[in-house]
Formats: structure tokens, sequence, C-alpha cells
């Protein structure tokens, strides 16, 4: 089955309904974003949650020393960087880590090249913002992208086109937030449950 990551989890309700209905992975944003959570609060939802599943703090061009920090405070198991991290910052923790790629132009996915020993990202490129757009970048930019190496998929992810998405990208994985939202930080169960149900229709048809 497709890897499903739910970010910009802010509320307790919100990360226990996602972890019952299966999603492998949920995001915690320590950086400036409508949907930021203090560590304080993430770790007090993340002391809530099964041991299995992937806790991930986002950081954007954070210092080195206040990532570790966190990431031992709120017992984060995995890490994604959404900034202009170089590969040899992203190789010095000992968590598993994510690179997210904006992607703002057709060739933009060549920038993965650089992070051979690091999972990928792609996400839509939007001027002020790292990620949570709400818009989808080109996929044929993504397809162009697997021919080198498998990534997570995000950008503009919904209920509605998650399906088509897999169908034609065959991402490993997929990474939603203003998705599946009711308001920013603020997720919406419905549209998390019909997100995962889609994810599961489009693994039974490819």
């Amino acid at each position: 089955m497709t890897w499903i990551k739910i970010c910009g989890i802010t509320r307790i309700e919100d990360a226990l309904k996602a972890a019952s209905l299966g999603v492998d992975a949920l995001g915690f944003i320590f950086a400036p974003s409508p949907r930021r959570i203090e560590p304080e609060v993430a770790r007090k939802i993340i002391e809530s949650l099964p041991k299995t599943l992937l806790r991930v703090g986002i950081f954007v061009n954070e210092r080195e020393k206040e990532v570790r920090r966190i990431a031992q405070y709120c017992r984060l198991n995995a890490l994604q960087f959404h900034g202009e991290e170089p590969p040899e910052y992203c190789r010095k923790f000992i968590q598993p880590v994510f690179k997210a790629i904006r992607i703002r132009h057709s060739e933009s996915w060549r920038e993965m090249e650089r992070y051979r020993d690091v999972s990928i990202l792609l996400d839509t490129y939007s001027p002020g913002r790292a990620g949570g757009s709400g818009v989808p970048f080109p996929w044929e930019i993504a397809l162009k992208a697997k021919e080198k190496r498998n990534f997570v998929l995000s950008g503009g992810l919904n209920p509605g086109n998650i399906r088509e998405a897999i169908q034609k990208v065959r991402p490993w994985g997929v990474d939603v937030c203003s998705g599946v939202e009711m308001a920013p930080g603020r997720k919406d169960p419905l549209k998390m449950r019909e997100f995962v149900k889609e994810v599961m229709r489009a693994d039974e048809e490819t």
C-alpha cells in the first residue's frame, strides 16, 4: 500500500483520528506557518500515539542544535527539512530524513540528485511559504523525477485528486496537509477518511 503522511497536526483529536485510519506518519511543523506547533504541545500529542507511527518533525533552515533539542524532547523518529538545507546538513542526524524539493519549473526535480542519502519529498513551490500551498504542481514533472528515483508526492493533494495522482505517478508515498483541513491546523475527519479510502482504491486499481 502507498505510504501515507498527514502533515500539519496541531490537535490531539486529529492525530488520534489519523492514527485510527491507519496512516503511516504524522507531521508536526516547527517552523513559521499557520500550522506551527509548540514543542510542548507536540510532545503531549506524540505521547498518546501508537509507537509504530512515524512522528516527523518539519523544520525550515533551523539550527542543527535546535533540531536536535526538539527531536529529543518531542521523541520524533523522523525529520523533514523544507528549506535550503544542503546535503551535508541532512546527513548530520541519526533519524531518517526527508528532504523537500520544491517544484517551481520543469527542471526543479533535478535538485533531488544532490540528496542521495535521504528520502525525497516533491512539493509545490510557493513564494513566501514552505509547503501547505494547496496547489499541485504538474505531475508530468514528477514522472520525469521517477525515472531517477522514487519519492513522496506532495503539493495540493486532496480526496478529489489523490486517486488520479497515484495512478499517474505511482509514488512510494503521499503527503497531505491542507487538502484534509477545515481550517489551517484543523483537520476534517471526513476528509481524512476519504483521502485514505481513495489511496486504498488507487492501490487496488494499479
